[in-house]
């Protein structure tokens, strides 16, 4: 059996035209950027250290994947960004893109992860 893991999926894709358009994007129309979870995570310019460590120190491994890279992967057609419990060859879709879209803050989102994760593991 495989290890249950955390998968975080964004709302971006992995190649370098969408990561500088979601750059300038992100710069330039913060309140209209597709992807809460990567408003929330970084910064202008890395991944926010405080969301790192929370991550580091989350009870499961997480893995983090882009739009394409998840539909590739998973071949599953679902609103994103959202967050999956992977476990005993499932997928489980754990915080949606509403709840996320809800989120105001780093501080929030970690609540959100947390909690959910003791829901269902």
């Amino acid at each position: 059996m495989k290890e249950a893991q955390l998968v975080f999926v964004y709302n971006a894709n992995a190649d370098l035209f969408s990561t500088v358009t979601d750059f300038a994007h992100k710069l330039l129309s913060p309140q209209t950027y597709p992807c809460q979870l990567c408003a929330l995570t970084y910064g202008n310019f890395t991944e926010k250290q405080a969301w790192k460590t929370f991550v580091q120190h989350l009870p499961i491994p997480s893995v983090f994947l882009h739009k394409d890279e998840f539909a590739k992967k998973y071949r599953l057609d679902t609103r994103l960004p959202a967050v999956f419990l992977q476990q005993d060859g499932t997928l489980e879709e754990i915080i949606s893109k509403s709840e996320l879209e809800n989120c105001s803050s780093l501080e929030a989102l970690q609540d959100l992860v947390r909690s959910n994760l003791k829901r269902h593991a």
